[in-house]
């Protein structure tokens, strides 16, 4: 396993990375308040197995690429960011998982260019259609939801959530990630300029995408103790991806499932790549 840097056309992106270099590829996208780093333990299983993993710090989070405009991280910001890191790496096709924000930002890329992609994994989020639709309707999810209003406020949020040695940053984990990596992630948010910036994927003003049915094979996997989504976008998600789908609800797992049940996640992640080989 090796910290590598990626010179794109948006900037240059800080990523972990293991595998044979001709591996079949497999990009993975972190969320919030982490870095690619949240992947580490799938990123070694997936190169025991001969892919070639690379789990990017993505835009705010890489010093490489934090504009200061919130604007910049809008839906197709982001999205293209992914294209940029995969031509970068010459992948003409790859596999693509997310968790959290880079969950959304992975079910966006699939809708822009599926394509490019051969598989999508998604942990955590659910379809934006879906989420969309829970915000008009299900006031569980729009209570849970209340949050993403709440952090648009700056400085105020940066100066709550770093406060009495990161007491609220730290809290949003809720003892369910290893308590090394979350100082690790603590310590990175900390640096000047990084938490507003992971902060301004809030901030962009972009709203969700539109988007319709995914097409491609397609794995999401929800915890049922998540704090950020209702199981009413759970479940919804499935009427909107018409390729291969499987749904698996981890009972009892909260929202931070790859660090929580690493080994489940893995074997999950693992089979449906395997159901869906490469050409």
């Amino acid at each position: 396993m090796e910290q590598i840097r990626i010179p794109t056309s948006q900037g240059v992106f800080d990523a972990l990375t293991a595998g044979p270099a001709g591996g079949r590829p497999v990009l993975l996208l972190h969320g919030f308040p982490q870095t690619g780093a949240m992947w580490r333990r799938q990123v070694e299983a997936l190169a025991a197995r001969g892919f070639r993993a690379v789990a990017p710090d993505q835009r705010g989070y890489s010093p490489g690429v934090r504009p200061e405009d919130p604007a910049a991280y809008g839906a197709e910001f982001l999205v293209g960011d992914v294209f940029a890191i995969a031509d970068a790496l010459e992948w003409p096709v790859f596999d693509l998982v997310g968790h959290d924000w880079g969950g959304a930002v992975a079910w966006w890329a699939a809708g822009a260019r599926p394509g490019r992609l051969r598989t999508l994994t998604v942990v955590s989020t659910p379809h934006p259609g879906a989420f969309t639709h829970a915000l008009r309707t299900d006031e569980e999810q729009k209570k849970r939801s209340r949050y993403m209003l709440d952090w648009q406020e700056t400085p105020a949020t940066e100066e709550r959530m770093l406060a009495d040695g990161a007491r609220l940053l730290r809290s949003l984990f809720g003892g369910s990630v290893p308590p090394e990596r979350v100082e690790e992630y603590v310590r990175h948010l900390s640096e000047p300029g990084a938490l507003t910036a992971a902060l301004n994927w809030y901030r962009s003003g972009s709203g969700v995408p539109t988007m319709g049915a995914v097409g491609l094979p397609t794995l999401y996997v929800w915890g049922t103790e998540d704090i950020a989504f209702a199981r009413s976008t759970a479940e919804d998600t499935a009427g909107r991806v018409t390729g291969p789908y499987r749904f698996e609800a981890l009972a009892g797992v909260s929202h931070w499932v790859p660090e929580e049940v690493p080994e489940e996640t893995n074997r999950l992640l693992l089979d449906h790549l395997a159901a869906h080989p490469a050409d």
